[in-house]
């Protein structure tokens, strides 16, 4: 079946590569950027209210105190990024530009990295999909091929290993789908326009009240989640279907769009969860040109989980606790 783009929740450090590195001496105007920075968020953030807060007031003052003592691009970048570690909400990450926005979401549209993004190996009868990021066109064709490997061969149990996996987009949707056998509703993305409108998550009601997302493309992602108040998130079968037990391997450092996959197959009962709570970090990220030849990536819109309500800060807990190191012999004594 034809798969659709469900959200365009980027990996920072996978975007990372994309932008220059290499070191200059600039002349730019660094307080005028961080003035810049902050009414782009101010204008963009999904819910402005949350930068009213004394937390991101903190960091702010941060950042133009940083501002007022750096002479170089590579200073001002790498001190913001050490500064938003610390920040109220993830998905902040500021890079110097090497072509447009717009330019830089169609290059993600046809992004292929290269391989090793799904690997698939065996113990015995039981398969080991380890997915390393939901980022590229190829990852899709890895897990693909993965899932008609493990159903040619009949897997006695399939696990999926995504404790390095700290998010992307593309990939969540056929990691998920081939385990389903019914369709499943995920949950919600929420702008900005439903923040100035309400105070709560939407309920199912008005969940269902809305279509599944359908679009294809970052860029088609990020026009409709900001156009729409909801944008819903839900999953359909995808042969070939693997039906077998399933488990998935997490750790501090699974993030964004492979908490989303986490969800999903914990939530709908399709998987059970070895290993540590996840980071807790998801939001739908765009990435916006801001003065001074800088990108600017920030949260276009919240998450909230039809299973288990908003995720952002949160995480997701195992079914199994245990130590991410210990969670792939967990998952084989089963």
């Amino acid at each position: 079946m034809i798969r659709t783009l469900i959200f365009s929740v980027l990996v920072l450090g996978a975007v990372g590569f994309l932008h220059s590195q290499e070191p200059q001496a600039d002349l730019t105007d660094y307080p005028a950027v961080a003035d810049a920075i902050n009414e782009t968020m101010r204008a963009h953030h999904y819910n402005p209210a949350e930068l009213d807060s004394v937390d991101y007031g903190r960091i702010e003052a941060a950042v133009s105190t940083l501002a007022k003592s750096v002479t170089s691009d590579d200073e001002f970048v790498t001190g913001f990024n050490n500064t938003w570690k610390e920040g109220p909400f993830s998905h902040v990450k500021l890079q110097r530009a090497k072509q447009s926005a717009d330019e830089m979401a169609a290059y993600l549209d046809s992004l292929r990295i290269g391989g090793g993004g799904a690997v698939l190996t065996w113990a015995g009868g039981t398969a080991i999909l380890t997915v390393n990021t939901m980022m590229g066109a190829d990852t899709i064709e890895e897990i693909d091929a993965a899932y008609v490997a493990i159903t040619d061969r009949a897997a006695d149990t399939l696990i999926i290993d995504l404790r390095e996996n700290g998010g992307g987009t593309f990939a969540v949707r056929p990691l998920v789908e081939h385990l389903l056998s019914d369709t499943v509703d995920a949950g919600s993305f929420v702008s900005q326009r439903w923040n100035a409108a309400h105070s709560r998550p939407p309920d199912r009601t008005e969940l269902e009240a809305v279509a599944p997302w359908q679009g294809w493309s970052i860029r088609s992602f990020w026009s409709n989640v900001q156009d729409a108040e909801i944008t819903r998130i839900s999953f359909e079968p995808a042969e070939p279907v693997y039906s077998g037990p399933v488990y998935v391997l997490t750790s501090k450092r699974t993030a964004s769009a492979a908490e989303l996959t986490v969800d999903a197959l914990k939530g709908s009962g399709r998987a059970i969860v070895i290993g540590e709570q996840t980071a807790g970090k998801m939001l739908s990220e765009k990435i916006y040109d801001v003065l001074g030849g800088f990108h600017l990536s920030l949260p276009i819109a919240d998450y909230f989980s039809a299973h288990i309500g908003r995720i952002e800060g949160v995480g997701i807990a195992p079914n199994i606790a245990t130590d991410a190191a210990d969670a792939l012999s967990t998952a084989l004594g089963q």
